[in-house]
């Protein structure tokens, strides 16, 4: 009986500090940081000597929020990674770091800027993230999807101006039209086949490629050659005109030059 409640007490002392943390995480994005200890008691529904327990202190509390936060980014990381294709789970991921962080800057600016805090579990989360982020860009980049040269630390400078760009814009939507526009800068040029791969919300974006003989859409292939026709007719036909192009030249080469109309 007492090691049923005691487990008991502690998954009620879980769950209240999951709570405390979401509370917090959103008083912060909506007041900054001064928000009270008290006002986050409040939102989690719990008394403030409970966030006291948890959390002696503010310091505290932000670190445990931002630990959370880039724990539940490198999951994120690492479920695409298992289930996308590399440049597709590379900018899926960039999306989800914008998504998710435009709205806790000012404690990821506070706890990034002040060295002197111990956080043992906030530097295991740093690594974590550092890790998956590296990993998803390093197979973006032998898939062919992002340009040579680019570095992790090139991508979170980016991340963290397109978090800004969509915290400041009024319309969502056109604020994430333009991080897809800012995040393009990473990609090669267009002529590579693994342009298409940029995946919001389960919605594909692909680069539209049109067939050479007959001008119909293609859908370009994220790995091998690009598509160059809608099928094997318009193979065939082209191929027919170059055979006798061909053909033609070198009979006009055999006749010599044609006179000069005046």
């Amino acid at each position: 009986m007492t090691a049923a409640i005691d487990g008991g007490g502690r998954a009620d002392a879980r769950r209240n500090r999951a709570r405390v943390l979401s509370a917090a995480a959103e008083a912060f994005a909506g007041q900054g940081l001064d928000a009270p200890l008290g006002e986050i008691a409040r939102r989690a529904g719990v008394g403030a000597g409970t966030v006291y327990r948890h959390f002696p202190t503010k310091q505290a509390l932000l670190e445990a929020v931002f630990t959370r936060h880039l724990d539940d980014l490198a999951a994120s990381g690492e479920r695409r990674m298992a289930r996308s294709a590399p440049t597709e789970a590379f900018f899926g991921f960039l999306l989800d770091i914008v998504g998710k962080s435009h709205r806790s800057g000012p404690v990821c600016e506070v706890v990034a800027a002040d060295a002197s805090w111990p956080r043992p579990l906030l530097t295991a989360s740093v690594s974590r993230f550092r890790q998956v982020l590296t990993a998803l860009l390093h197979a973006a980049q032998r898939a062919g999807g992002v340009l040579d040269g680019i570095g992790p630390e090139d991508v979170l400078a980016l991340t963290v101006g397109c978090a800004s760009t969509l915290a400041a814009h009024p319309d969502r939507p056109a604020g994430l039209r333009l991080v897809r526009l800012t995040l393009d800068g990473l990609r090669p040029s267009a002529d590579v086949t693994e342009r298409h791969a940029f995946r919001d919300g389960g919605v594909r974006q692909e680069a539209v490629a049109r067939c050479e003989d007959c001008g119909a859409a293609l859908t370009v292939r994220p790995v091998g050659r690009p598509v160059r026709y809608c099928g094997a007719a318009c193979r065939q036909r082209a191929r027919r005109r170059r055979l006798a192009g061909g053909a033609d030249n070198r009979a006009d080469h055999g006749r010599g030059p044609m006179p000069r109309t005046p």
